[in-house]
């Protein structure tokens, strides 16, 4: 077995607890790093206070072409290539850098984020396998999220040409209904 430096071993604890602060599963966290299963689930239980979850990861890459999973693993995809290859940081880097970065424009945005850590990096994963690629858009230029074969002439994102139902879910209305209801107290005070 290999000996690590203790700052090498620090360094690797202190990855794996951001990535778990981010939401990573312990499938993410097996295949990034290289501390032993048994200590990344006692990092788990302590970070989190409860037992990793099991379960299958995602592994379907048309999650990502729905309309409004499309705009998000874009925004996150031209995010992390960025911080890759104009920033020069390494994978793990720009995965975290990258989907804080996310998280923070959704914030800012107020909108709900719709990819979790692993999704994410499920993304990645795609895209390294060649499965998905990067289509620029006919209307905005923009770069966005399609299958590796699909067609790449006269496109148009999701973002330039939403669905006629794009933003009428239950949701959506609720909310509305809110602010209406919100409104009217502030008008009648």
């Amino acid at each position: 077995m290999l000996k690590r430096s203790l700052t090498e071993d620090a360094q690797e604890v202190f990855r794996a607890i951001a990535l778990i602060e981010l939401g990573a599963r312990m499938q993410v966290l097996e295949s990034e790093l290289t501390l032993s299963r048994d200590r990344m689930i006692r990092l788990y239980r302590e970070v989190k206070g409860v037992s990793p979850p099991k379960g299958m990861l995602p592994f379907s890459a048309d999650w990502y072409m729905t309309w409004l999973a499309n705009i998000h693993a874009s925004l996150f995809y031209n995010t992390y290539l960025f911080l890759k290859n104009e920033a020069r940081c390494s994978h793990l880097d720009a995965l975290t850098k990258g989907y804080r970065l996310y998280l923070e424009h959704c914030q800012h945005s107020d909108s709900e984020p719709v990819l979790d850590l692993t999704r994410a990096w499920t993304l990645v994963r795609f895209f390294d396998a060649d499965i998905l690629q990067l289509t620029k858009c006919c209307r905005c230029t923009g770069k966005f999220v399609a299958h590796k074969h699909d067609l790449q002439h006269n496109v148009v994102c999701g973002a330039c040409q939403p669905p006629s139902r794009a933003g009428k879910t239950k949701k959506a209305a609720a909310a509305r209904q809110e602010a209406l209801e919100a409104a009217q107290i502030a008008q009648a005070a």
